[in-house]
């Protein structure tokens, strides 16, 4: 039994606390609101991000970082990914030498285009930094549906300690020492899931999106080979496994707030509707800003990029793509001339 603290009482932290307490963990639950912390307590169900589903008694609800890590053995970062690096630096002086912290937040920062793990892992240089990622909706995990997952870390013994810690009949986990390709596949298939979203609100088929999400995941392997990951790892459960279950469900935040876009509302007023953080508006920036400093050809990213940020219809967004020069399927080109 480990003493685990859960950072982010959103869908998804709300989740692992409970697969970890029903595991037999000592978990405590970290809320950003102290009147969310106190409602958790009372009422045993996340209202807003899992009606329906109990909080197991064990669990332990608090809205104090310093109380929430005392003692912690691992702790699981599930906030926003703009909140990443400010709720890191808060946890530093609270966190013991070489305790595990784990990135299960799927983004990138907004401002310098770092992966979640390279900004705890600044903030908190005395941890052991691995991160989770798979196609895991909170929604089914909550509910015990058979889920799968990746824990990478560049220490095997770490995510093997990780696997121990979390697997059980309804959630399986693989590792891997992939960090980049497993962090990159589950922050950048938030951009393709909110164009796959757009193409559904522009009523634009089945096949624009199977096209869609091939080569998307054609741009993100690109991507994430130019900076150091393994090109294996994006056909695994952290990056198509992600992509499949991201643009294809209603639980999708991020292909809801792209339906809305295609339907006609203002990407603000999409993420307004939505009601929860849509991560995808944020990375699609910073994907763009990476594929121009890394000199990779992201053509997908960049006409989502115009849509969110320059105002371009999503209409003419698509069809910039479908007239795009000719090439072979394996063929791409870097951008600004190199």
């Amino acid at each position: 039994m480990k003493k685990i603290a859960v950072i982010g009482s959103g869908g998804w932290g709300t989740a692992i606390a409970m697969l970890l307490a029903d595991n037999g963990h000592r978990v405590t639950l970290w809320s950003y609101l102290k009147e969310e912390a106190e409602n958790l307590t009372r009422d045993r169900e996340n209202k807003r991000f899992l009606p329906g589903v109990m909080l197991p008694e064990s669990i332990y609800n608090t809205n104090s970082l310093e109380v929430a890590v005392r003692n912690a053995e691992v702790i699981f970062m599930v906030t926003p990914s703009q909140a990443s690096a400010a709720t890191a630096q808060k946890l530093c002086p609270y966190v013991r030498e070489n305790t595990i912290v784990v990135n299960a937040s799927k983004g990138l920062e907004q401002t310098t285009q770092k992966r979640l793990s390279q900004v705890i892992g600044e903030a908190i240089p005395q941890a052991k930094i691995a991160v989770m990622s798979g196609p895991s909706h909170a929604e089914e995990v909550g509910r015990k549906l058979p889920t799968t997952n990746v824990i990478a870390c560049s220490d095997s013994a770490v995510s093997q300690s990780l696997q121990d810690i979390l697997m059980c009949d309804t959630f399986r986990v693989y590792t891997s020492t992939d960090m980049v390709g497993v962090e990159l596949g589950g922050a950048l298939k938030n951009v393709i899931a909110l164009c796959a979203g757009i193409t559904d609100g522009l009523g634009q088929g089945d096949n624009a999106k199977a096209a869609l999400m091939t080569r998307g995941m054609a741009e993100i392997s690109r991507l994430g080979v130019a900076m150091g990951a393994d090109a294996a790892t994006f056909s695994g459960l952290s990056g198509m496994g992600d992509l499949i279950v991201t643009c294809t469900s209603m639980h999708s935040r991020n292909r809801r707030a792209g339906m809305l876009i295609g339907q006609g509302m203002t990407p603000e007023q999409a993420i307004e509707e939505v009601k929860m953080v849509v991560e995808g508006f944020y990375t699609t920036q910073a994907a763009w800003d990476l594929a121009k400093r890394m000199h990779v050809e992201m053509p997908i990213v960049e006409q989502a990029y115009r849509v969110l940020f320059e105002n371009m219809d999503p209409k003419e967004a698509v069809k910039n793509l479908m007239v795009r020069k000719k090439k072979h399927e394996t063929e791409y080109e870097v951008i600004n001339g190199r």
